[in-house]
C-alpha cells in the first residue's frame, strides 16, 4: 500500500510537471520562436513588442516562473534593457487558495485538528506570492502570526520552470555572446529551489535575529517551530507598512529608513559573509516609534546567500583598490570572486561596473545615491558601456557567486532613489568593514551558522 502511495504521488508530481511544462512551452515558447526566427531571418529585432510579449506570456502564468523572470530583470545585462524593463513589470501574486483547499493544505502539514492549535485563523490570506500566500492567525497565547503556506506542487512547477530558464538563456548565448550565462543559471536554480524548504527559512530566521541582535533599527520575527513544516512557515506578525508610503515624508525620516535598509544588508555581510538576496519592496515594511517612522521589519528569508570568507574579502579589496587606485588589489579581488582569463581590457570593462555600484561608497560626502542622474537612467550607460566592449572581447562568465552580491546592491539602490536618501554612504560602509578581517568574518560565520542549525 505505502509503494502505490508513493507511486501515485510520483505519477502526480510529473503530471503536474509535464503540464506546467506544456503551459509554459506554450505561451514563452512561440515569443521565443518569434525572436530566433527574425534573428536567423536576418531581420532587426522588435526588442519592444518582444518584451512586452514575454511579460505577457508569464503573467498569465503566474508562480515560480514570475519570480524568475523578475530575478533575471534585476541582474545586470543579463537581459537587453527592453525585456528588463518589462519583467520588472511582472507582479508575483499567484491566485490565493480557497478556504477549503487552505484547510486541506493545513491539515496535511500539522495533521487533524489543526485549528486547535490556534486561537485564530483568518480564512482569506493577507498576502500572496509566487511560491505561496501569508494568512495572519493568532496563537493560543495571543501572540499574533503570520503563517506562510506553500502552494500545492510547486517543486514540480519550479523544475518546470527551471527548465525552461535554461533554455531561454541558451537562446540568450546563441544570439548575444557578450556574457555567459551558465553559472548565473545555476545560481538561479540554487538559490529558488532553496526557497521551497520551509524548514530552511525557519533557520535563516534564526540567523538572522543572531546576526542583527541589539540593531534597534532593524526587526527581526521568531520562528514558531510548533507550528511550522517543511511547507509552512509560522513567524510573529510584525506590524509595518509599505516603503513606499514614506518616499514624501521629512528627509530625516526617509534617511533614518535608508541608513536601517543599508545595516540590514551590510551589516550581515561585512561581520558575517550572509546576505539578503531578495531586497523587493514586498519583502520588508516600516515600523513607527510615536508615529514616525523608526526602522524595518525584515519579513522574507527564502533568499538567502551565504558566502566563503574570502568573497567578502574580495569586496573589501575592490573597494580599497578602486578607492587607492591599487591596481593589483584590483585584480586580486576579480579572481576571488572567480572571474577567470583576465586581459587589462576586461579589467577595464568589469571596472566600469565596479566604479557604479561602489561610487557612492567611494564618496566621502552627503549625497544622493544617483548624485543628480536621473533615476530612470541611473546605472543605464554603465551597463550600456559594458555590454558594448564585452560584445567585442567578450564572452564573460560570471561567477555564480557574484549574482546574488550584485542583485543586493541594485536593489538596495533602488529603494535609496525611491527615497531620495541624502547620506554619507562611504561613512555608513567604512563602519559596516571597520575591523574587517578574514579570520573574524570565518569565526563569526561559524559560530552563527551552528547556533542556527545551518
Amino acid at each position: 500500500m505505502a509503494n502505490r502511495e508513493k507511486s501515485d504521488r510520483e505519477k502526480n508530481r510529473f503530471s503536474a510537471r509535464a503540464a506546467r511544462y506544456a503551459r509554459v512551452g506554450a505561451n514563452v515558447g512561440t515569443v521565443a520562436a518569434r525572436y530566433a526566427g527574425r534573428r536567423l531571418l536576418g531581420g532587426e529585432a522588435d526588442r519592444v513588442a518582444e518584451a512586452s510579449a514575454l511579460s505577457l506570456a508569464l503573467g498569465r502564468l503566474k508562480g515560480p516562473l514570475m519570480k524568475v523572470a523578475q530575478l533575471m530583470a534585476t541582474v545586470p545585462d543579463l537581459l537587453p534593457p527592453e525585456y528588463a524593463v518589462e519583467l520588472q513589470k511582472l507582479q508575483s501574486e499567484a491566485p490565493p487558495m480557497g478556504w477549503a483547499f487552505v484547510k486541506r493544505r493545513m491539515m496535511a502539514e500539522l495533521g487533524a485538528g489543526w485549528e486547535k492549535k490556534f486561537a485564530a485563523f483568518e480564512h482569506h490570506p493577507a498576502a500572496a506570492a509566487s511560491l505561496g500566500q501569508v494568512h495572519r492567525a493568532r496563537a493560543l497565547d495571543g501572540k499574533p502570526l503570520a503563517c506562510k503556506l506553500q502552494y500545492p506542487d510547486m517543486q514540480s512547477a519550479v523544475e518546470a520552470d527551471l527548465h525552461q530558464l535554461q533554455w531561454l538563456l541558451a537562446l540568450r548565448r546563441r544570439f548575444d555572446s557578450a556574457i555567459d550565462t551558465t553559472e548565473i543559471a545555476k545560481e538561479i536554480g540554487a538559490r529558488v529551489r532553496e526557497e521551497l524548504d520551509y524548514r530552511r527559512e525557519a533557520m535563516h530566521v534564526a540567523l538572522y535575529r543572531d546576526m542583527l541582535a541589539g540593531i534597534d533599527c532593524v526587526r527581526v520575527p521568531r520562528a514558531w517551530p510548533d507550528l511550522s513544516s517543511g511547507r509552512l512557515l509560522t513567524l510573529d506578525w510584525l506590524d509595518g507598512t509599505k516603503m513606499l508610503t514614506h518616499k514624501n515624508d521629512p528627509l530625516d525620516a526617509r534617511n533614518r529608513l535608508a541608513t536601517a535598509m543599508f545595516t540590514a544588508w551590510w551589516f550581515p555581510f561585512s561581520r558575517f559573509g550572509v546576505i539578503h538576496g531578495d531586497p523587493h519592496l514586498g519583502n520588508y515594511s516600516v515600523f513607527t516609534d510615536h508615529g514616525a517612522p523608526a526602522g524595518i521589519n525584515l519579513l522574507d528569508y527564502g533568499c538567502i546567500r551565504i558566502f566563503a570568507p574570502k568573497f567578502v574579502g574580495g569586496v573589501v579589496d575592490l573597494y580599497h583598490g578602486l578607492l587607492h587606485g591599487k591596481d593589483d588589489l584590483i585584480v586580486h579581488a576579480y579572481e576571488t570572486w572567480g572571474f577567470r582569463n583576465l586581459s587589462r581590457d576586461l579589467i577595464d570593462t568589469l571596472n566600469i561596473w565596479a566604479r557604479f555600484i561602489y561610487g557612492p561608497l567611494l564618496d566621502d560626502r552627503v549625497r544622493t545615491i544617483a548624485d543628480g542622474v536621473k533615476p530612470s537612467e541611473y546605472g543605464r550607460r554603465e551597463a550600456f558601456r559594458v555590454h558594448q566592449a564585452l560584445k567585442q572581447k567578450g564572452p564573460v562568465t560570471v561567477p555564480r557567486e557574484f549574482v546574488f552580491m550584485d542583485r543586493a546592491a541594485i536593489g538596495l539602490g533602488a529603494v535609496f532613489l525611491h527615497l531620495r536618501a541624502e547620506l554619507n554612504f562611504y561613512r555608513l560602509f567604512n563602519e559596516a568593514i571597520e575591523k574587517f578581517s578574514l579570520d573574524r568574518v570565518s569565526r563569526s560565520q561559524q559560530a552563527a551558522l551552528k547556533k542556527a542549525g545551518l
